[in-house]
């Protein structure tokens, strides 16, 4: 398996592009500067911005030059915990105060620069509950939490449970206040921002360094979260020995201000806002054929045995012939086995493998080359490998990896088709492919009928093995989580098979099916949850993926499968939680124990956070 996330490591000739953004950091020698590396979900940019701050952090520093401190920041993380403006000015100013600290030099400014933060931050939640009330609405945080204490009293509802709530609520108000609030006088928004500002490049001089603000995952945000966060990149912008680097793709955030900008038609206006923000925008470049058998090459070396010192010899050896692409050079099976002496046979067969799907995966519209997608591709690939050894079910590699990729991007009433011609036949071979097949690699041109027509049934016809000749029996048992085989012994009536059926395909809708699973027997149901938990296995990040509706859903069908979900969410890899889980099954009747295990094991700060909050709202009982 490998992780979804980003990597210092270059699997995919990037460096060069890392080392363009680095080099016009460095040329701008403390001139401010704004880069925007730009692309689609999944293509790369999150390791750019790390193979970006490395390639800074790794350049000699030459006597005079100033040293570059890096702050990271990713707003998706703090979208329905925090203001993302407030939390990006807030990052920068820590980031400073515990450098000045470090060098024992500029402490006062630092920390000037902090308290100039929090009282804009006091200032906006003081402006954001005046304007509620100016509005007849309840105010918000903990000003509006003292409001409504204040309403109950009014309307006679006095006790000791009140009197006890109104000094707690007294308590963090003065608590808060105190950590806020710097008491100033004659000092008014405007003037805080220009002193912000002033005191943010003062503070720069006196540690004498370049500070390189790295954005990510600013695509993955809200409009509003999206807006919130260019804002406060906007305070610091422009001002001596600051570069900030935006990864997003631009459409995204274009179509954040047009929201922001709402009835405003001037596309104009649009493309005016982001060309202020971003002076140099840089695209990561799509991968072509090359550039993917390369990166599948790369991710099975990864996943092997050789030794550390090897993979890195193999990945430097394949990034220089990438280098060399445009010149005929080749990145194939029969180079990389150059750049190593003894493979494992298992790796060599990976290589094939690599070689045959490539072309497919640069082209095949579900996926054109993303890195992302091809990774949760080749662990997919790789759940059902395990699968089909843990079982016991012989499953050849190659003919398991050309259902999935039909699976995955052929036409789904096409693949419920083949299901059906296998289940028909006693042999469990696909007789319907064999002439079709034949053809395809005699290079006859071909008209398929109707679910099977498309230029991407040709070319996965020609790829090797002939689905024609192999009982696909075991391979399709093996990935059932998408289209499963209902056999007499899963003794699943039409309704509950349908049902299934719908769940796996359209997980999102599966509040529409609930009054029909209630219904269903409770033999029955169990089976419909074993099938959602095997399909749930292959996510590799627990926010809020469609799965989990489907699950979730069962569970209010039938009770005792939520304790099985539970049992399922706790055996989850702590750095697959993410925050956005939290209130999505915090109501839950069997929440709290997973709440507690997540607590207790190493999941992220904002997750704890999440969970905390919960409890606070009273929605998470704690056992």
């Amino acid at each position: 398996m490998w992780p979804d996330n980003e990597t210092e490591r270059d699997f995919l000739n990037f460096s060069g592009v890392a080392e363009t953004v680095a080099e016009i950091i460095y040329q701008a020698r403390g001139r401010p500067i704004s880069i925007g590396v730009s692309g689609a979900w999944g293509i790369g940019k999150s390791s750019m911005i790390k193979l970006t701050r490395s390639a800074l952090a790794n350049r000699p520093k030459k006597d005079g030059e100033r040293e570059f401190v890096f702050v990271e920041f990713n707003a998706w993380l703090y979208q329905g915990y925090d203001d993302a403006r407030a939390a990006l000015m807030d990052v920068i100013a820590t980031r400073l105060v515990q450098e000045a600290e470090a060098r024992e030099t500029a402490v006062d400014k630092a920390k000037g620069l902090l308290k100039r933060v929090n009282w804009l931050r006091a200032a906006k939640l003081a402006a954001g509950s005046a304007l509620a009330l100016s509005l007849g609405l309840p105010p918000v945080g903990l000003a509006g939490e003292i409001w409504g204490l204040g309403q109950r009293a009014l309307a006679g509802d006095v006790d000791e449970k009140l009197v006890g709530e109104a000094q707690a609520k007294a308590g963090e108000v003065a608590s808060a206040a105190s950590g806020l609030l710097n008491p100033r006088t004659e000092t008014s928004p405007p003037k805080e921002i220009q002193a912000l500002r002033d005191t943010f490049e003062e503070t720069l001089d006196e540690l004498g360094i370049t500070l390189v603000v790295l954005i990510d995952d600013l695509d993955r945000c809200l409009p509003e979260t999206t807006i919130s966060t260019l804002e406060a990149i906007r305070l610091f912008l422009f001002l001596r020995n600051t570069a900030f680097v935006i990864a997003a793709d631009n459409d995204m955030i274009k179509h954040a201000v047009r929201r922001h900008f709402q009835g405003v038609e001037d596309d104009l206006l649009v493309t005016n806002y982001f060309d202020k923000l971003i002076q140099v925008p840089i695209r990561v470049p799509p991968l072509g054929t090359q550039e993917v058998r390369a990166y599948m090459m790369l991710l099975f070396v990864e996943n092997s045995s050789l030794e550390d010192d090897v993979k890195e010899t193999i990945r430097a050896g394949v990034c220089a012939q990438l280098r060399q692409t445009w010149q005929g050079k080749r990145v194939d099976r029969a180079f990389v086995q150059t750049l190593h002496d003894d493979f494992p046979d298992e790796l060599i067969g990976q290589f094939d493998t690599a070689d045959r799907l490539a072309p497919l995966m640069t082209t095949a519209s579900g996926i054109i080359g993303n890195p992302r997608l091809i990774k949760r591709f080749l662990n997919a690939l790789a759940i059902r490998m395990t699968i089909s050894n843990a079982q016991g079910v012989g499953v050849d590699e190659a003919v398991l990896a050309k259902l999935l990729l039909f699976e995955r991007l052929g036409n789904p009433k096409a693949y419920a088709e083949l299901i059906g011609a296998v289940s028909a036949s006693e042999s469990g071979k696909p007789a319907l492919l064999a002439e079709w097949e034949e053809r395809a690699n005699a290079g006859e041109t071909l008209t398929l009928p109707a679910p099977w027509d498309g230029d991407f049934v040709h070319e996965w016809l020609t790829l090797p093995p002939r689905l024609a000749e192999q009982d696909l029996r075991g391979a399709l048992y093996v990935s059932r989580e998408h289209a499963p085989l209902i056999t007499p012994e899963d003794r699943l009536s039409s309704e509950a098979a349908d049902l299934l059926a719908a769940l796996l395909q359209h997980p999102e809708m599966a509040a529409g099916l609930k009054d029909r699973l209630t219904r269903v027997p409770r033999a029955e149901i169990t089976v419909v949850m074993d099938r959602l938990l095997e399909r749930a296995r292959q996510e590799q990040e627990w926010g809020v993926p469609p799965i989990l509706e489907a699950c979730l859903v069962v569970a209010e069908a039938d009770p005792p499968q939520g304790l099985r979900l539970a049992a399922f969410l706790r055996e989850r890899p702590a750095a697959q939680i993410q925050p956005n889980i939290v209130p999505k099954i915090g109501d839950e009747p069997w929440a709290a124990g997973v709440m507690d295990s997540w607590n207790d094991a190493d999941v992220s700060k904002p997750v704890k956070t999440a969970i905390r909050r919960q409890r606070q709202n009273g929605n998470v009982a704690v056992q």
